[in-house]
C-alpha cells in the first residue's frame, strides 16, 4: 500500500472549492427532491427519499405545515476491519410544506414505493373553520 495519497488539511479550502465547482449542488444533495402536481381537487407531492425504508419516514402536520422527516442509521460492527475511507449514508433529512390550517391529518393520504413518497393533499380540507361574526352591543 505504497500509493496512498494524503490530503493536506491546509489546502482543504481549495479541495472544497473544486469539489463544489464540479458538483455545484453538493450542499443540496440531502434535500428531498419534490415534484408538486396540481390536480382538480388536490395536490400530489412526489418526494424522492431513496435509501430509506417506510419505517424510517415520519410525516407530521402542525399549524398548517406538513413536514416529512427521514432518518436512517446503518452501522456495522466489525472490529477486524480497517477502513481507509467509508462512504455510507447515515443521517437525516427533512422538508416542510405549507398546506393550510384547514387541512387535517385525515385529509392527507401517503403511499411509499421504491424510494418515492407520494402525498395527496386536498386543496380545501374538511376542517374548514366557519367565519364567525361578533355581535356589537
Amino acid at each position: 500500500m505504497a500509493n496512498i495519497i494524503k490530503r493536506n488539511n491546509a489546502l482543504s479550502f481549495f479541495d472544497d472549492f473544486f469539489d463544489d465547482f464540479f458538483t455545484p449542488n453538493k450542499r443540496n444533495q440531502s434535500c428531498m427532491k419534490t415534484d408538486i402536481l396540481d390536480k382538480d381537487n388536490e395536490y400530489e407531492l412526489q418526494i424522492d427519499v431513496p435509501g430509506f425504508s417506510k419505517e424510517d419516514i415520519k410525516i407530521s402536520l402542525d399549524n398548517g405545515y406538513l413536514t416529512v422527516e427521514a432518518q436512517v442509521e446503518k452501522t456495522q460492527e466489525n472490529k477486524n476491519t480497517h477502513y481507509l475511507k467509508r462512504e455510507r449514508y447515515v443521517g437525516a433529512s427533512a422538508r416542510s410544506f405549507y398546506v393550510g390550517e384547514d387541512i387535517s391529518e385525515e385529509d392527507i393520504q401517503a403511499n411509499y414505493d421504491k424510494g418515492m413518497l407520494k402525498l395527496t393533499v386536498p386543496k380545501q380540507g374538511t376542517n374548514v373553520k366557519e367565519k364567525k361574526y361578533i355581535e356589537i352591543q
